[in-house]
């Protein structure tokens, strides 16, 4: 999906309608607003994985890799957002490359908060792409929606089938501090993940608060926090094991959550609903952890364990 233009049909009609709105600042796209970051991430044999290229534009800042991770091989890279938040007409567009055998872990050096607007709307996409025997891992802090706010969030995960694609999303809607609970006016949240350009899922929220209440039963009921981590890890010989240890995980967390088998054994899902942030956060980690320990044989930094 492009995010440079909003007439793509395959951005949701509402937001393609939100894109024809003139902004009273810069225009959507202009500078400091159309972020870019482009990694490219390969492995020498059992050597650390090292970041080969990099583009990387403002708001979008990256210092470089950090190689403290207890998996063998495994690099991060802290993405930085110097201006302090998301605005109407921000584009921000993450495009990670895991070359062959690769390992790497993505992240943010903060949540992300997408502020109150008044017109246009903000899009987030990230394409995950895996090439065969890659481990990559995207695991960004949670994303805070302000009031009034207009969000859409893409990702896209293009996969080999030996590879191991994980992606944690927390979704913490305004009201947690001085306003009601979402009163943000519409957030939309899609990812799809292909192995071998096979679909194997398709995932979306798509939340109008003023049209429909998303305290109602059907979508998240009492709760206000949402969390997911999705394992697309096609080669792992026994996905239901997979999927019974993460929930015994997060049994006796003051959360509500679920795992799933995806399609053709192609992976688990995780859901996570809770009152507060933290709690939710805590609860993705701890599921990344038990990711961790099952695929890798050694559990996520000490930092991100959600213990």
């Amino acid at each position: 999906m492009s995010v440079d233009d909003p007439t793509d049909p395959a951005v949701p009609p509402a937001f393609r309608e939100y894109g024809t709105q003139p902004l009273p600042q810069s225009p959507a796209f202009g500078h400091g607003k159309s972020g870019v970051a482009d990694l490219v991430l390969g492995r020498d044999g059992e050597n650390p994985t090292r970041l080969l290229s990099d583009l990387v534009r403002v708001p979008y800042h990256l210092t470089g890799t950090l190689d403290s991770d207890p998996a063998p091989g495994l690099t991060t890279v802290c993405l930085q957002e110097p201006t302090g938040g998301v605005a109407q007409g921000d584009r921000h567009s993450l495009s990670v490359e895991a070359r062959q055998g690769a390992r790497a872990h993505v992240t943010t050096q903060s949540a992300t908060k997408v502020h109150s607007m008044k017109a246009n709307y903000a899009h987030l996409d990230a394409t995950l792409v895996a090439e065969s025997g890659a481990y990559l891992e995207y695991i960004p802090g949670p994303t805070i929606v302000n009031e009034d706010a207009r969000c859409l969030q893409t990702t896209t995960v293009e996969m080999a089938p030996d590879a191991t694609v994980v992606v944690g999303d927390v979704f913490v809607p305004d009201g947690l501090t001085d306003h009601e609970p979402f009163g943000f006016e519409h957030y939309h949240s899609r990812l799809e993940a292909r192995v071998d350009d096979a679909l194997v899922c398709a995932d979306a929220v798509d939340l109008r608060p003023d049209e429909r209440d998303p305290r109602d039963p059907a979508t998240v009921g009492e709760y206000a926090v949402v969390g997911t981590l999705y394992v697309f890890a096609p080669a792992e010989p026994d996905t239901d094991a997979l999927a019974d240890a993460l929930y015994d995980r997060l049994a006796d967390r003051e959360v509500a959550a679920g795992a799933s088998v995806l399609t053709d054994d192609a992976g688990v899902t995780v859901r996570v609903l809770g009152d507060r942030s933290a709690d939710v956060t805590a609860a993705v980690e701890a599921a990344w952890d038990e990711t961790r320990e099952t695929l890798l044989g050694v559990g996520a930094p000490l930092e991100g364990r959600g213990r």
